[in-house]
């Protein structure tokens, strides 16, 4: 009787797990995505041949990871042009035993700038453009065991595709960003897009569309949404018609909005159930709940509160891998931009890594996203095609991104055509409402914009005229009269771009203003620079005027209610074709940090404005070398966030100011010193409203004697913590005196024992670069501690200076 009992409630239990098992979901292996990174242990040879079986034969094939670029170094070094062709990568896959229930792809985040894609010899895909990801389906090209990739990148000079090659930077050739290979199941969801139609501080809802591959009528789609706790919040499921469904959620109530300071995100998770429930595929998404408003002549409102935006821009590179970065380097420039208090980026000129995207979603940065339309004026019928192409890619790619607010139609697009007739603005303007009108056709909730292009203002949402103030065009202290005009002739005006080139480490008492010899009120950049004198060309390039310049502009764009804001440009220093007089050559020296990621002056006069972050900085940490005569005072200024900072001069206090953001230099944070002669001994102390402290020190050596004309070179070294040697160069005058106005040209060499670090665009990674208050240094790689190491610095007026480290 008890056998007979327990046999029940056996049975009964099984009953009840495999009722649960067909009301709930059920993982099988049919059902699984995987996704595989391979950048790992490809083969790269640089060869132009179009022809497969050709590149085959080659013996020139090195091993190379991905992301990979031919112009890492190429674009950089002191050779005029760069390599723009084509070469060919290779990579062997194993797949054990192909499963006929999955489809196998290929995702490639970027390739510059066309490709083609094969597999065991057979083509399986291609793309147009170099800065949008894509995907090849490889299925019907596989076999069990060992599969060749063959992948055929090229940047070579094409007018039919943007950007334009008159573009100020560098278009770096091959496969610049991470590659996958994708299983997906048969039956598969692809294309989730969302949008939050209605979202206030009580309630938001969601609508979306999942496109559903090889389903059927029967299929049910499942959806989750899960707060940044991991707890659901909605759920529900939804039929598929034709292929697709509609997703609805009406009423989220008391949603944690997204925000610059709070980038609440929440978890999207849809399922394709069959009709017993068991799960044919899923995928995820983050998900944004806030509404923005250009308010019209007047501010920019998140979630109905005004924000002033605090921009810059940011070009894909870095030194030493050009555009090949890692996404930890992707990371770490949009942490820095974050932690200098920046709440907006333009992405300039392209779309950028995934990873970009993804860090702007969680640190709360709105993104400005760029078709690559920059200068070349209008073109041919097949340029046309590509470039609307690529808006849709952009688009679609980018689409559920909280972060993304604008879609930027195009920079300078009328500059330099390519074409013949192209810069027609009546054409111009023909293909440009073409694409407005798509851009709001794929995406109806975001706005357009576009920079640089006066005829074109009235057909996008957003326009930034051109105001170059103090750079390229009359002085920094028209700034105020420039906004002002554009507030009142646009509706929806935002300032993007404004700035200056700096060299690292020069410095000067009197930067060079201009006044008296340039025209103060004028602003817009010419394309045609000999035209009119300017600071760009006349300037100086210390590091203090350009402090200066993003103060004054600073001072206004913080105290004006009504400015929308502006966008420096740009964050970091980047390579250009265009610029090989520069200090650095063929860099753009305008980024408040180098090509590096380590900060210049300016970045702290951002950061006194922008971040909350207590910190206070004596300008300036590379200007430790100063001479005057005896008696004659001179300016210290301190750039802080906290609302009073203490000054010290050894030891001595010269009294506390207090911090007043109207106040110009350095929001009133100045002290008039008079440097004893030898080492002086400066430290400022900055106290919060809190009464926290934060502290600055500096030692400035000062000299009384003013150096006389350079007649010397010399060298000295000293080991580095990344055990590279830092080889410096020092113009000395005739009684040994460091000539601080010494700025020529000087070109370093590693004779024996080791490598310079050249290439790299940076203050201590170019061979030839100006020196900065008489000096310039290089890292040498030493080969052997058994050989001696020999490194040689020479120019026109001193032959030859060499340094032997045993």
């Amino acid at each position: 009787m008890k056998f007979k009992i327990f046999k029940i409630a056996i049975a009964f239990i099984l009953c009840l797990f495999i009722s649960s098992c067909q009301n709930n979901v059920d993982n099988s292996e049919n059902s699984e995505r995987i996704e595989t990174n391979i950048n790992e242990n490809w083969l790269y040879s640089e060869n132009n041949t179009k022809n497969v079986s050709d590149a085959l034969k080659a013996e020139n094939w090195q091993k190379t990871n991905l992301p990979h670029s031919w112009n890492s170094l190429d674009a950089t070094d002191v050779i005029p042009g760069y390599r723009r062709s084509g070469s060919w990568y290779k990579k062997t896959i194993n797949i054990a035993q192909i499963n006929s229930n999955k489809i196998y792809q290929l995702y490639f985040e970027g390739i510059n700038i066309t490709s083609e894609i094969f597999v065991n010899g057979n083509k399986v895909g291609s793309h147009i453009g170099g800065y949008i990801g894509f995907t090849v389906d490889i299925s019907g090209a596989i076999k069990n065991g060992d599969n060749e990739i063959l992948v055929r990148a090229d940047n070579s000079y094409d007018p039919e595709i943007i950007p334009s090659q008159k573009s100020d930077f560098f278009i770096f050739g091959g496969i610049t960003r991470d590659v996958w290979l994708q299983t997906k199941p048969k039956t598969h969801l692809s294309n989730l897009k969302y949008t939050t139609p209605k979202v206030s501080i009580e309630s938001a809802s969601l609508e979306g569309t999942v496109d559903v591959i090889n389903g059927n009528e029967s299929s049910i789609i499942k959806v989750t949404l899960k707060d940044n706790q991991g707890k659901a919040i909605a759920e529900d499921e939804f039929t598929v018609v034709n292929n697709s469904a509609k997703i609805t959620f009406d009423a989220i109530q008391n949603p944690k909005l997204w925000d610059t300071d709070n980038p609440n995100l929440y978890t999207i998770e849809v399922a394709l159930l069959d009709n017993n429930k068991t799960i044919l595929d899923q995928i995820s998404d983050k998900v944004g709940f806030r509404w923005f408003e250009f308010k019209d002549y007047g501010a920019f409102y998140l979630n109905g509160k005004r924000l002033l935006l605090r921009g810059t821009h940011r070009h894909e590179e870095h030194a030493g891998v050009g555009a090949a970065m890692s996404n930890e380097q992707h990371r770490a420039d949009m942490e820095l931009i974050k932690d200098m208090g920046a709440n907006f980026v333009r992405l300039a000129h392209y779309p950028q890594d995934p990873e970009v995207y993804k860090a702007c979603d969680e640190l709360g940065l709105l993104v400005w996203d760029e078709l690559p339309w920059c200068r070349g004026g209008l073109g041919n019928d097949a340029w046309k095609t590509n470039t609307k192409t690529m808006l849709k890619e952009i688009i679609n790619q980018n689409y559920n991104h909280p972060s993304i607010i604008l879609w930027s139609l195009g920079n300078e697009i009328y500059w330099l055509p390519d074409f013949e007739n192209g810069d027609n603005r009546e054409k111009i303007n023909e293909f440009l409402e073409e694409l407005n009108t798509y851009a709001h056709e794929l995406d109806p909730t975001r706005k357009t914009a576009i920079r640089k292009y006066y005829e074109g203002a009235h057909i996008v949402d957003v326009f930034s005229p051109s105001i170059w103030s103090g750079w390229y065009s009359g002085s920094y202290k028209s700034y105020q009269k420039a906004i002002n005009q554009y507030k009142a002739e646009y509706p929806h005006f935002l300032h993007a771009e404004y700035g200056g080139s700096s060299h690292v480490g020069r410095h000067t008492e009197n930067p060079i203003t201009g006044e008296g010899q340039i025209q103060s009120d004028g602003w817009e950049e010419a394309i045609v620079q000999t035209d009119v004198a300017n600071i760009a060309q006349i300037g100086d390039w210390s590091e203090n005027y350009i402090v200066d310049l993003f103060d004054w502009h600073l001072r206004i764009s913080e105290n004006d209610s009504t400015f929308v804001g502006n966008v420096q440009w740009a964050f970091k220093d980047f390579g250009t074709p265009l610029r090989p007089e520069n200090a650095i050559p063929y860099m753009n020296q305008k980024g408040l940090v180098d090509r590096s990621g380590k900060p210049k002056d300016a970045f702290y006069v951002f950061k006194s404005y922008w971040s909350d972050d207590p910190f206070t900085y004596i300008e300036s940490h590379t200007w430790t070398e100063r001479q005057g005569p005896k008696g004659k005072s001179r300016d210290i200024s301190i750039y802080s966030n906290c609302p009073e900072v203490e000054l010290f001069l050894n030891g001595k206090s010269l009294g506390v100011k207090q911090r007043d953001t109207k106040a110009f230099p350095a929001a009133g944070l100045n002290w008039t010193i008079n440097f004893n002669e030898g080492i002086n001994k400066l430290v400022s102390i900055g106290k919060t409203k809190n009464g926290k402290e934060v502290k600055d020190k500096l030692d400035i050596n000062y000299r009384f004697t003013k150096n006389e004309k350079a007649t010397a070179l010399k060298l000295d070294y000293k080991l580095l913590e990344n055990n590279r040697y830092l080889v410096t160069a020092t113009a000395l005058d005739k009684n040994g005196l460091r000539c601080l106005d010494y700025e020529e040209r000087v070109y370093f060499q590693c004779l024996n024992g080791g490598k310079a670090i050249i290439s790299q665009g940076t203050p201590t990674g170019s061979e030839v670069i100006e020196m900065a208050n008489g000096e310039a240094s290089i890292e040498v790689e030493r080969f052997s501690d058994e050989e001696q190491l020999q490194v040689m610095v020479l120019n026109q007026s001193f032959k030859g200076t060499y340094l032997n480290i045993n």
